[in-house]
């Protein structure tokens, strides 16, 4: 599993899912060279959807793409009979895959983890991406419960690596086989550098062609060129996470006209007007 993915974003209207602008965002990031898009994850306000709408947000997904580009559907839960029920749904409805984040809040010990990504996967045919982001789950994947996962059930394929620690995949291409796809944007060549397999990216709402060159030079050996992109990628990258994930990007996306409505499900809510301020200025140097 490889490539420039895109982490989308949930544009709401009048408190409920706008369908017709996300069908385009979608469109947008295939017509600019998005290998595989992923819905309903941390930055499409999985958090706050009802089962319903995160279901629908696969269902669209899948329509759009029609082949042109892979869908990893989000399908993560504290509660793994919740974490297969969204994952047997995006299989039935023909994602190529599933992005699980570690169970939140509960704190399972590496047991748990390892015990609730296997019923997970064992649950469904299609592969599975361990997604490990602990400073918002409390709850770290170990190396070597990923390394294992990886080696006893066959359809676990890759991890979503968001802890910022470049010594993490290092440790988890030396030890397996294991695909590892960056989940920090800040980073993302040198995840590449050190044996990555792609990214799953928040700025490429915004910047799409970018990021798809970016990782597809990488992909190709061509390091320098990839290394210039996500050098000049950085004030952005930076400012696209001055409050939380995806507080600012669906802001940017707002002011670039992307999206007809700036709206967030609470407890999430607009930035404040620094960092309003900020985001604009830094959004003008790469529109």
């Amino acid at each position: 599993m490889q490539g420039a993915m895109t982490a989308l974003i949930t544009p709401l209207k009048n408190g409920k899912v706008d369908e017709e602008t996300y069908a385009k965002l979608i469109e947008r990031q295939i017509v600019n060279g998005i290998d595989c898009v992923v819905p309903v994850g941390t930055t499409g306000e999985s958090a706050t959807l009802t089962h319903d709408e995160h279901k629908r947000c696969i269902e669209i997904a899948v329509e759009v793409c029609k082949g042109r580009a892979k869908v990893i559907a989000g399908a993560g839960s504290n509660s793994t009979h919740e974490a297969i029920d969204l994952a047997k749904f995006a299989e039935s409805k023909g994602a190529d895959a599933i992005l699980s984040v570690a169970p939140y809040y509960n704190k399972p010990t590496q047991k748990g983890l390892y015990e609730h990504y296997k019923a997970l996967a064992n649950s469904i045919s299609i592969p599975v991406v361990l997604y490990n982001v602990p400073g918002r789950t409390c709850s770290n994947i170990e190396v070597d419960t990923a390394v294992k996962l990886f080696n006893d059930v066959e359809n676990i394929v890759a991890i979503k690596e968001a802890t910022g620690k470049i010594e993490n995949v290092v440790a988890l291409k030396s030890k397996s086989g294991i695909s590892v796809i960056s989940g920090e944007d800040a980073i993302n060549y040198p995840i590449m550098a050190t044996g990555g397999s792609g990214c799953i990216s928040v700025t490429s709402n915004l910047l799409p062609d970018k990021i798809g060159k970016l990782i597809h030079l990488a992909l190709k050996g061509e390091y320098e060129k990839s290394k210039e992109i996500n050098e000049e990628l950085y004030e952005i990258n930076k400012v696209l996470f001055i409050e939380s994930n995806p507080i600012p990007i669906k802001f940017a996306m707002y002011e670039a006209g992307l999206i007809p409505s700036l709206e967030y499900r609470l407890p999430l809510t607009a930035p404040c007007k620094e960092s309003q301020v900020k985001i604009k200025e830094v959004i003008k140097k790469y529109l």
